[in-house]
């Protein structure tokens, strides 16, 4: 079960966490410039007096225009000057400016009120963390997938088998490697044994890695608690965070109970991402022919064309490598 206020509370210490950063960075700049260009300090402490002269101004009831004007020209000469000094002792003209991590919120998670879209992303990240600590696959890499371990009958159709998987393994690094938002949706067929979870979670591990929100587990565990979810048995909202993820991984379709509610979900998650342009990866033991008798039309003709196909070959991979160990 997902705790919604840990999650959110998580978030808002993040954002915390980034705003004494960027102020802590901060004050050192300072400190480093006045110890190297004291010239700085003196117009920093007259910018300083900016605001009681305001308030002098107003009090004086003379001229108020024109004086504020004049004091705002001033400012302005002064900011340009320190600029020019910080550029003239090798610094970054705007090395004294505040470097938050979100300029739109300036690091409080809010806008006018309304919660920010960093905060926004920041608690779908942690609770895709959380989320997938409860995942029954485990994520793999790219080094760790050996096309060796590909055989056919004869020597010809090893060979054949091991072409077709370096060209998908080749699609799948180049995928991970410059992954967007808007990258292809992906389903890979083939009988168990033959690498598709370990390519979709290699991906994933790469993705991840970019700061994407990226959620995986089978199918078949999602619509089990989704199911949970959605009969009040268990509190939650694994379907929300599915349909909403940047990257999500859908392993082992076809592997869960035909039902209804199963089937209807199903097609509600590939339905809405594809609208969404949320790219998803899919795995099954299926072939073309047994996705046809399973799902209904819907189904199977958004994964047939709107989805990159590919059919993974090859003997059973952990079969080859127990007989290998022996």
């Amino acid at each position: 079960m997902i705790d919604k206020k840990m999650i959110y509370e998580k978030a808002i210490s993040e954002i915390n966490n980034r705003r004494n950063m960027a102020k802590a960075e901060n004050y050192i700049h300072f400190q480093e410039v006045e110890k190297n260009i004291p010239e700085i300090s003196e117009i920093n402490l007259q910018l300083a007096k900016t605001g009681m002269q305001i308030i002098g101004i107003i009090q004086s009831g003379e001229n108020v225009a024109d004086k504020i004007e004049d004091l705002k020209n001033k400012n302005l000469q002064a900011q340009k000057m320190i600029k020019s000094l910080l550029l003239e002792k090798g610094y970054p003209e705007d090395y004294l400016v505040m470097k938050h991590y979100c300029k739109k919120c300036e690091d409080t998670g809010f806008v006018e009120n309304e919660q920010c879209e960093c905060l926004t992303t920041l608690i779908a990240s942690i609770t895709a963390k959380e989320m997938n600590k409860n995942s029954q696959i485990n994520l793999c890499s790219f080094e760790t997938f050996d096309i060796n371990l590909y055989y056919g009958n004869n020597p010809s159709e090893t060979e054949q088998y091991r072409n077709i998987m370096k060209r998908i393994f080749s699609f799948c690094k180049t995928y991970a490697e410059g992954f967007n938002v808007n990258s292809d949706n992906i389903i890979m067929f083939g009988r168990t044994g033959l690498g598709k979870t370990h390519l979709s979670l290699a991906i994933a591990n790469e993705v991840l890695k970019k700061g994407y929100n990226v959620l995986y587990d089978s199918s078949l565990n999602y619509l089990n608690q989704i199911e949970r979810e959605h009969f009040g048995k268990s509190d939650g909202d694994t379907l929300s965070q599915l349909l909403s993820a940047e990257l999500l991984i859908l392993d082992d379709l076809g592997s869960e109970f035909t039902t209804q509610f199963y089937t209807s979900t199903i097609y509600n998650i590939i339905n809405t991402r594809i609208n969404r342009s949320l790219p998803t990866i899919i795995s099954t033991n299926l072939d073309q022919d047994e996705m046809l008798k399973r799902y209904d039309e819907r189904i199977a003709s958004r994964l047939f064309t709107m989805y990159k196909s590919f059919e993974l070959v090859g003997k059973d991979i952990r079969l080859i490598r127990r007989q290998k160990r022996i």
